[in-house]
Formats: C-alpha cells, structure tokens, sequence
C-alpha cells in the first residue's frame, strides 16, 4: 500500500511539472496571438530590452521567484501574471490526473483545459478570443469524437458545437435587439461551440448557468467599484470555469442531489 501511495504522489508531482511546463508555453500563447506574432520563433524574451532568456531563467514558477521577478538583463519588472497562469496550469493538469488517470482521456481534457485557460487570459486582457482557440478547438473537438473509445459520441459533440454557438448567438442578437448596443461578443459564442464540441450538449445548461451566475457576481462587484453600469465583463472565464465545473462532475460520476435536472445533465441517477 505504502508503494502504491508513492507511486499515486509521484504521477500527481510529474502531472503538475508537465503542467507548470504547459503553463509557461500558455504565457507565450496568451501575449503573442493578440499581437499576431509567431508563437515559435523567436524564442523567449525580455519584452523591453528584447534579450534573449535563458532556459535556467525559464523554468516555470522557479525561475521568477529566484529573480525576483524581474528580467536578468536590464532588471524591468516581470509580471506576476506568468508564474500565476503557470500555476493554473499545473492545476489543471493535476485537477485532469485526478479525473481520468494516466490515460488518454488525461492528455485529452488537458488540452481542452489549456485551451480554456489561454482564452480566459486572452478574454480578460483583450476582451476577445482568438478563432484558432474556439474554432480550431471546436473542430478537434468534433473530430475526437469520432474516434474509437470517445466519452462523447459524435451526434452529442455535433449538436453540443451547433447549440452552444446559436444559444449565445441568439443571445447577441435579442440584446442588441432590445437596447442598440452590443453587448455580448461572437467569441463567447464560439468558445461555447468548443466547450460543447468537447463535452457534448449536456455540459451547456451547468456551464452556461455557472458561467452567468458567477459572471454576475463578480460583474456587480466590478460595476459597484467602478461606478459605470456600462462597464464591460468577459464571459468567457466565467463559462470556461462551469465547464470545467461540469468536466469534474462528469468524469468523476458525482450524484447530484438536483432531480430530474441532474438525469438531463448526465450527472446524475
């Protein structure tokens, strides 16, 4: 038992490192794509004196505390947000062993996690999401759902990707509609059509509900401090977080005490 214990702790240890690893990769993603910039080449560098990092000043999370958080170079201040959205990251990655295992599902949802992280980040900064993200993701979605041993069957990714656009879609329009402004974003539209491409249609109600509920939350808070009711909040994080709340729930077969609801969602006996 006492081996079996060590080896659990060092799978969990090697998911969060290889998260960490994703993470500092999803820090590259996250600045350049909004910049259309390449997200190959060139290497890491210092955004203001342009130097060149070195891999021991590159290791996630490490590598800024030991510096300090600033650049080796010419000392100008490294944001916090890196070692933060490598720390996501990692616990994602953890968070994705501790639903599936060391399995293919693992490398899977990890990616669909990732995916949802790096919009998140670019939502929050950029109030937009990139189409290579929510399209490129939708469509892989799809695809995986016609392989052999896929936990969404291709007729629930299809109509998870198509009702997760139109609802937000309809959403936009009716808004604009009624008030002239727009105010919800085809993005958000397009990453509901990856979330459902990847977890099927049942995942939309709790990642929509959760999404707007803590969307709300926290947009009173932000509307209170800044005292404009016009202020703009993306939604993307927030139905990013009831998806993954809606993966956990899945993947770990969890009953929820919501009755014929928890049946429609799959969640539930």
């Amino acid at each position: 038992m006492e081996l079996i214990a060590q080896l659990n702790l060092t799978f969990y240890l090697a998911a969060l490192f290889f998260g960490l690893v994703v993470g500092s990769f999803l820090n590259v993603v996250a600045w350049r794509w909004p910049r259309e910039e390449s997200i190959v080449y060139p290497g890491s560098h210092c955004p203001r004196c342009g130097k060149p990092i070195a891999w021991y000043d590159n290791i996630p999370v490490v590598s800024w505390l030991l510096l300090r958080g600033r650049c080796r170079s010419c000392r100008e201040k490294i944001s916090i947000r890196y070692p933060l959205i490598e720390l996501a990251s990692g616990s994602l990655s953890v968070l994705c062993f501790f639903c599936f295992g060391l399995s293919k599902a693992y490398f899977i949802y990890f990616a669909f996690a990732s995916s949802l992280l790096a919009a998140s980040i670019i939502d929050l900064e950029h109030r937009l999401i990139p189409d290579e993200i929510s399209i490129g993701g939708a469509v892989v979605g799809l695809g995986l759902a016609f392989l052999p041993g896929a936990r969404v069957e291709p007729s629930a990714a299809l109509l998870g990707a198509c009702a997760g656009f139109l609802l937000l879609f309809a959403v936009a329009q009716g808004y604009y509609l009624l008030t002239k402004r727009e105010g919800m974003g085809l993005g958000d539209a397009k990453l509901l059509a990856m979330i459902g491409a990847f977890l099927g249609w049942r995942s939309l109600p709790l990642a929509i509900f959760a999404g707007s509920v803590l969307g709300s939350l926290v947009g009173l808070l932000l509307i209170l401090a800044s005292r404009d009711r016009f202020y703009k909040i993306p939604f993307g994080p927030f139905l990013s977080l009831g998806a993954l709340l809606w993966l956990v729930l899945w993947a770990k077969n969890y009953q929820l005490n919501l009755g014929p609801f928890a049946r429609f969602l799959g969640i539930g006996k």
